[in-house]
């Protein structure tokens, strides 16, 4: 065979070789989660769904429901994974306010790099792996500081709904700032902040004295400032009620 036969085209009458198809990815409970967080992620709470998940998968939504149950069930595995990035230390019952606040700054940090996945924690009893890890952690160093187990679950309950609740409200406020066009969080801010401050300063004053008069005060520090103020609030509340020694 002659260098140049390779530029002789091939007679008609013969088939030509299909490219290798690419291999897919084999579905699994793992890669479907994966993939339902990084739509979360990226395109907001109310984008994801099976028929999303299985589009991102290239595969069709009946083959999902061989390793997820249907949206519920995703969304509490979505929720769990993203609770696996809590690093839990080691419990020292004699530092148990110290530990539960970085416990709860923790939890924050994850779930404002996720800020949607809070909108799935709501009204949801926890049954993954990663959630009874981080109530075994809260719940067990509160009984063994010395809270009765009755009080320790009241406090769990109420210090997991503040965080939960804190990451739902900044998630509507990046669903509002994705549905403004707008090109980061600092100018969502400024802008819904610059609102607030025209309307009350505009409220009558005989009716609102307080608040046209104290506005700049009220809109005062950014929202880590007021997350860090109502969580040693939850602190200080649950160290007045731990038995004295």
């Amino acid at each position: 065979m002659s260098k140049d036969s390779r530029d002789v085209p091939a007679p008609p009458w013969r088939k030509s070789r299909r490219p290798a198809q690419v291999k897919r990815q084999q579905l699994s409970q793992e890669l479907i989660v994966e993939t339902g967080l990084r739509i979360l992620d990226a395109e907001g709470f109310d984008a994801l769904s099976m028929r999303r998940v299985a589009q991102e998968l290239d595969t069709g939504p009946a083959s999902l429901y061989a390793h997820v149950s249907g949206k519920e069930e995703l969304l509490e595995l979505i929720y769990d994974r993203v609770l696996s990035e809590v690093r839990l230390p080691e419990p020292d019952p004699a530092r148990w306010k110290e530990q539960l606040r970085e416990y709860a700054l923790e939890v924050h940090r994850v779930f404002r790099d996720h800020a949607d996945v809070a909108r799935a924690a709501l009204a949801n009893i926890p049954t993954g792996e990663s959630s009874l890890l981080a109530g075994e952690f809260t719940y067990g160093l509160l009984i063994e500081a010395g809270m009765p187990p009755v009080e320790a679950s009241l406090a769990m309950d109420r210090l997991t709904l503040y965080l939960v609740g804190d990451a739902y409200e900044g998630s509507l406020h990046w669903a509002r700032m994705r549905a403004a066009g707008m090109s980061g969080p600092e100018e969502y801010f400024q802008a819904f902040v610059a609102q607030i401050i025209a309307y009350y300063e505009g409220l009558p004053r005989e009716r609102f004295p307080h608040l046209s008069k104290h506005v700049k005060d009220l809109t005062a520090g950014d929202g880590e400032d007021r997350f860090t103020y109502g969580l040693e609030l939850l602190l200080d509340g649950i160290e007045a009620r731990m038995p004295k020694a």
